[in-house]
């Protein structure tokens, strides 16, 4: 097992979770960081004991990969910096900031070689892996996700397709085999100005059907996945980390006693073991060893373009009849009082 030299680019509040799962990975070598803030960047390389580069170009003449953990709008000129140096590189979602740089920045990473991954956590949530599993034997034909947050008033400028949808997006089309063939979507604005809750129904060519809700405005946190096939029922919480499948059986009526008396089991329930694994651990581990084998990952740049365009097509759709639940649109919309029609 060959350690891989690795930088972080951008140690915000993500970049410094990858510092700290590389300081821990046996097959990585933290060798150093880089971040506009220059304050904040030396005080995180202190913390790691590694130098701090303010010009990025040093440090990608240092390592063999590097985490990218910037603002959006700086992912494709730093990328591509990345991939001119031969280094490769893992991308925080989404892959960019407009499909066009999202398509260059595919091209250049297919064209190069090297291993380009897009952060889309939630592949490596054990439960969706567990899940991947059990379908191996189950075959889906509808699916629906939930994401749901409570409105905390921040990140506001960007709406929740792009802040949380997106998650499920990359997991319906790693579900779906690739993008689907009908969509139809739905959203409203009630405080940001921008989509706050959306929900979205995907058709797949092979019939499968995918739902998919996501909102900041729900006062409880969820984050499920429901799966529903001909013979069974799968549920699958992404913050518990459990899955239970509910499956149909075929027993008939059974004697419980010698005085005959039948039951029948109508369904059993199957509780599936989860590992509880921290899924930025193996989302690192599978960027250094897919690095190390020379393997593609399975959640290329080419899936980081995929997510983009649908979550694009959704927010034109939902923006060209999105409906405003802002309280003040609540007031100006209710009906004028009696007094006032009869006056």
């Amino acid at each position: 097992m060959n350690q891989v030299k690795v930088g972080v680019i951008g140690v915000g509040r993500m970049g410094q979770r990858h510092c700290r799962v590389y300081s821990t990975l046996r097959n990585a070598q933290l060798v150093g960081v880089s971040d506009a803030n220059i304050d904040g960047g030396r005080k995180v390389a202190a913390e790691y004991d590694v130098p701090f580069f303010r010009n990025v170009e040093d440090l990608l003449d240092n390592v063999d990969a590097v985490s990218l953990a910037t603002p959006t709008p700086l992912h494709f000129d730093l990328a591509m910096r990345c991939i001119e140096h031969g280094v490769h590189v893992l991308i925080e979602k989404p892959l960019a900031d407009s499909l066009e740089q999202a398509t260059k920045l595919t091209e250049a990473a297919e064209r190069s070689g090297l291993v380009v991954q897009v952060g889309h956590i939630e592949r490596f949530n054990p439960v969706f892996v567990e899940l991947q599993n059990v379908l191996d034997d189950i075959k889906p034909i509808v699916v629906n996700m939930r994401r749901l947050s409570p409105y905390l008033g921040s990140n506001t400028d960007v709406d929740v397709v792009l802040d949380l949808m997106i998650h499920d997006i990359d997991l319906a089309l790693a579900l779906g085999g690739g993008m689907p063939t009908k969509v139809n979507a739905y959203g409203l604005t009630a405080f940001s100005g921008v989509i706050d809750h959306a929900v979205v129904q995907l058709e797949f060519a092979d019939g499968l059907l995918i739902s998919m809700t996501a909102s900041r405005i729900t006062e409880q946190k969820v984050r499920a996945l429901e799966i529903t096939a001909l013979d069974a029922y799968l549920e699958g919480d992404l913050m518990d980390k459990s899955i239970s499948v509910h499956r149909r059986t075929t027993t008939e009526y059974q004697a419980y006693n010698h005085r005959g008396v039948k039951y029948h089991q109508e369904s059993v329930v199957e509780r599936i073991y989860v590992p509880m694994v921290e899924p930025l651990v193996q989302e690192l581990q599978h960027f250094l060893d897919a690095i190390n084998k020379g393997e593609a990952s399975v959640v290329p740049a080419r899936d980081g373009l995929q997510a983009l365009q649908l979550a694009d097509q959704i927010r034109n759709l939902i923006s060209a009849e999105m409906v405003d639940a802002s309280p003040k649109a609540q007031v100006e919309s209710a009906p004028a009082p009696l007094e006032a029609i009869f006056a």
